[in-house]
């Protein structure tokens, strides 16, 4: 299989350097590129791509807006949200709208490439331990929801939702929204990984969350879990 990636940055020397190393990997293929948000979600509907790699700060549409619209309009296209320590709101009001993860810009290239594939196979798990840095940096942007288990006011919805859960199966999301990747939950709650994996998925489906990142952002705002 080959991952068609659309790179949307307003700077031409970082789309430039992000081609040039997808175009060196056998498995991955740039399809285009965007300067801004607006031509981001364009491109989008026309490539049809695998994975867009959206940048934050672009003019006109920006990488926020962008990716809330494109997870409405082209859904079979997963966004990787490129991001530095000083943006944290913009990353999670990213991930808030869709995106299926993060990256830093100065990541290393290898793993650009490991996050890539693993949004493309539908894992939302970029870096377990960037991802528990990071969303403890987003404390202050979290919305204060109600303790989970409250069945009145606007989080009723969320509530119920988490209600449907087994008790296993609420572990699971706890872990997850501790930033452990499956092989960290199976140690901790000592099942397979596969069994773990089964009941992320149980998870998602009854909590109608897109993928592992936003069952992270559900956890916090659910106060399933607190930053150390």
């Amino acid at each position: 299989m080959t991952i068609r990636v659309l790179i949307a940055d307003d700077e031409a020397l970082l789309r430039m350097a992000f081609g040039t190393v997808l175009e060196a990997q056998p498995d991955m293929v740039p399809v285009g590129e965007a300067a801004d948000g607006a031509e981001a979600v364009r491109l989008a509907r026309e490539l049809r791509p695998d994975v867009v790699l959206m940048d934050v700060r672009m003019p006109g549409t920006d990488g926020i807006e962008a990716t809330r619209q494109l997870v409405r309009t082209s859904p079979e296209s997963r966004v990787l949200i490129l991001t530095t320590f000083d943006l944290d709101e913009y990353a999670f009001a990213g991930l808030n709208a869709g995106a299926s993860g993060f990256l830093l810009k100065n990541t290393r290239p290898e793993e650009l490439l490991t996050a890539i594939r693993a949004v493309a196979a539908g894992d939302a798990v970029v870096s377990p331990r960037i991802t528990r840095l990071l969303l403890e940096n987003f404390r202050p942007h979290i919305p204060a929801g109600r303790a989970a288990g409250r069945d009145d006011g606007p989080d009723a919805g969320r509530a119920e939702r988490l209600r449907r859960l087994t008790p296993r199966e609420r572990e699971v999301l706890v872990e997850v929204g501790r930033g452990r990747s499956n092989t960290e939950i199976a140690a901790t709650l000592h099942l397979a990984e596969a069994t773990v994996k089964s009941h992320l998925g149980r998870v998602l489906h009854k909590l109608e969350l897109r993928d592992r990142i936003q069952a992270v952002i559900f956890a916090y705002e659910n106060r399933l879990v607190h930053p150390a």
